[in-house]
């Protein structure tokens, strides 16, 4: 259990440190001492001079960035290769189809409606997951179908809805390229993620 502390201006600085902390906490690298970024805020606030050069701190900080980088390069190397041998296994199993592009889908329903175009506005429910079944985004949980135009979603989707005629359910398998990328999107979905969504085509709103 930590310290605890009574007067304000130690809740205070309790207070200020702990933002520091999370801040830190929220992007580590490996190696960081507590010991040494608290002697850092100690020296700071006595007035220390700096007792290493600008040189020194700049090389340290860049030899660090390249650590992390290089991390975070295999990190996603890693889970493009998942994503990767998902697909390939995915596309050996009955009802599964595999596009030109390389997206994949298995019907679950099939509509009997018009079929959008690349103008079309439309109106779907969708649950998207990744490979390993973690959601990050559901218009179905949330209770609420969403209006969109065909051509101003990630790649996989747009192929998909020009495929599929109003009233169908399908599930779409949209590999790295055709979804976020090398980019990701936020801190759901990191960069070369293979992405799975239920789609229902509702209407053609527009």
């Amino acid at each position: 259990m930590s310290k605890q502390y009574s007067s304000v201006e130690d809740l205070v600085s309790y207070g200020i440190g702990r933002q520091m902390g999370e801040q830190l906490a929220s992007n580590p690298f490996d190696g960081v001492s507590p010991e040494a970024v608290a002697q850092g805020v100690i020296d700071a606030l006595n007035g220390v001079a700096m007792p290493y050069s600008n040189e020194e701190m700049q090389a340290a900080f860049e030899e660090i960035n390249t650590r992390m980088q290089a991390q975070a390069a295999e990190k996603h190397k890693v889970l493009a290769g998942a994503g990767e041998a998902f697909l390939a296994e995915n596309a050996k199993k009955a009802g599964i189809t595999v596009t030109a592009s390389g997206l994949q889908y298995e019907v679950i329903t099939q509509g009997s409606g018009a079929v959008p175009t690349a103008t079309s506005k439309v109106k779907t429910h969708y649950h998207g997951t990744l490979i390993d079944g973690t959601v990050f985004d559901s218009s179905v949980n949330r209770g609420q179908p969403i209006d969109f135009p065909v051509n101003g979603v990630i790649a996989g989707w747009t192929e998909a809805l020009q495929l599929m005629p109003v009233g169908s359910k399908w599930r779409l398998y949209v590999p790295h390229n055709l979804a976020y990328g090398e980019r990701g999107a936020g801190a759901s979905i990191a960069p070369f993620s293979t992405l799975i969504f239920d789609v229902e085509l509702i209407d053609i709103v527009g």
